[in-house]
Formats: structure tokens, C-alpha cells, sequence
């Protein structure tokens, strides 16, 4: 099975990735016209460049969010006002970091469906790193290097932490565009969950080096949510575009 073939039938197991579902949390959403995504840390807009041509093809609206990597409050305001725009019913989908994001904008009552990839997705008023410190630490936190209050991954962090599966060329090109993000946006908490009372969907990737993979699935296992193994590094995005183009098309009710 070819990646075209599996956007087209992610509920048949493909050889990109290891597919082991859970129910999803809640009903079965209904069929969404558009998809905002957002993305995380040591990251901007152009993380999503590789899925978002695959969910036009699909026939979706798509809006991928500048994150401003300020404060969760700013960066939650940029989503909304991109949901905002929206004109009917929205999977929202966030990659790393933006699971806060995702967490907390998701409550609009436009959004049908949330979409979480190798992502945060905290509880309601909940400590994500004291959840986190349950759990080894992640290589790439040890890559962080500051400049005052704004942060970022070192190039050789970068590409060994966040970027593993990806070739060289590629990764560096994304390192020089990663958006360093302001010491306060870490300190957030989101005060509402909205996998709580939506329909979730969370690929975990086993490789990951940014976010722990079983700190991944406890979340995903807590929110029941209908989940997939992705073998990739964090940036499953981009190294398997198809395999999380086709869970968003999912969660879209496109399947």
C-alpha cells in the first residue's frame, strides 16, 4: 500500500506505520469542511507543508496558524481568531507544544474533532511538567539554548532530537526556520479540556525524542482516543505526511 493509497484507507493497516486503535473518545464526528492546524515549539507554519496539499486534494479547507510562541494565552488567541474565519465544522489538529492549544481552543463549539500529533494534551488546570516528570526525560531538552527569555534547539539538537528520520539537508532547512519561543509560554496551563467532550484522535510517535512515547500514550489512553503508532521521529509530519494527513481526514469523517 502506497501513501496516496493510504490517505484514501487509513482504516486498512499500512506499511508506513504500526495502526492500533482505541475507540474514539465520544461520538462519531460529523463530516467537517475545514482543518486548522497548529504547530509547536522549535517549529512555525511550514511544519504542516508536507500534510496540508493532501487534505486539500481531499476537498478541505485548510488554515495552518502562525503560533506566536509568546504565552499560551496569545497562542491560544491566534487559533481562535483562525477558527473565527471558519465557515462550519472544524477538526482542529496540533502538533507538539500546540496539544495546549488544541486542549484549550478546542471547546468552540465549531470544532468537531481534535487531532493531536506527538502532542501535549493536558487535563484542565493540570501541571503538564509535573506530568512529564513521571516519565524519562526527553534527549531534546537538554538541546534548548537561551538568549534571555527566548528559547530554541541547538542545530545538533535539532537534528538528532526533533528531526531524527529526516534527512540532513531537510532538517537543517527546517532548523533555520524553528520560531524560539518565550520562557513564559511554558508556564501556562490550560483551564479546559476538550477532549473531554469531543471526538480525539492522537498519533504517537515511537521514535520520538522531544516528547516521551509513553507519556504519549498515557495521554492518548486518557482521553480515549482513537490512536496510531507512527515509527517516526517528533516530526511525523513531515516524514509520514500521508500517515497523518490520512488520520485528520479521519477525524474530517473523509474516511
Amino acid at each position: 500500500m502506497d501513501r496516496r493509497s493510504f490517505v484514501g484507507g487509513l482504516a486498512a493497516a499500512g506499511s508506513m506505520s504500526a495502526v492500533s486503535a482505541h475507540a474514539a473518545g465520544g461520538p462519531t464526528p460529523p463530516n467537517a469542511r475545514n482543518v486548522v492546524l497548529v504547530h509547536g515549539l522549535f517549529a512555525d507554519g511550514s511544519s504542516w507543508s508536507e500534510v496540508i496539499p493532501r487534505l486539500q486534494a481531499a476537498g478541505l479547507n485548510v488554515t495552518a496558524v502562525q503560533n506566536p510562541l509568546t504565552t499560551l494565552e496569545d497562542s491560544v488567541a491566534a487559533a481562535q481568531r483562525a477558527l473565527a474565519q471558519q465557515d462550519g465544522p472544524t477538526v482542529l489538529a496540533g502538533h507538539s507544544f500546540s496539544g495546549m492549544i488544541v486542549t484549550q481552543a478546542g471547546v468552540d463549539p465549531k470544532v468537531t474533532a481534535l487531532v493531536y500529533v506527538a502532542a501535549r494534551a493536558p487535563d484542565a488546570g493540570e501541571d503538564y511538567t509535573a506530568l512529564a516528570s513521571g516519565y524519562p526525560a526527553p534527549p531534546a531538552s537538554a538541546g534548548i539554548v537561551w538568549n534571555g527569555d527566548w528559547g530554541q534547539l541547538s542545530e545538533a539538537a535539532f537534528l538528532r532530537d526533533f528531526a531524527g528520520d529526516l534527512p540532513a539537508a531537510k532538517a537543517r532547512a527546517l532548523y533555520a526556520v524553528q520560531g524560539p519561543f518565550q520562557r513564559s509560554l511554558l508556564a501556562g496551563k490550560t483551564t479546559q479540556a476538550a477532549w473531554r467532550s469531543k471526538p480525539s484522535y492522537y498519533a504517537v510517535s515511537t521514535q520520538d525524542r522531544t516528547i516521551n512515547p509513553d507519556l504519549e500514550r498515557f495521554m492518548a489512553r486518557r482521553m480515549g482516543a482513537k490512536t496510531i503508532e507512527v515509527n517516526a521521529s517528533h516530526l511525523s509530519l513531515i516524514s509520514q505526511p500521508a500517515t497523518i494527513a490520512g488520520l485528520i481526514l479521519e477525524a474530517a469523517g473523509r474516511v
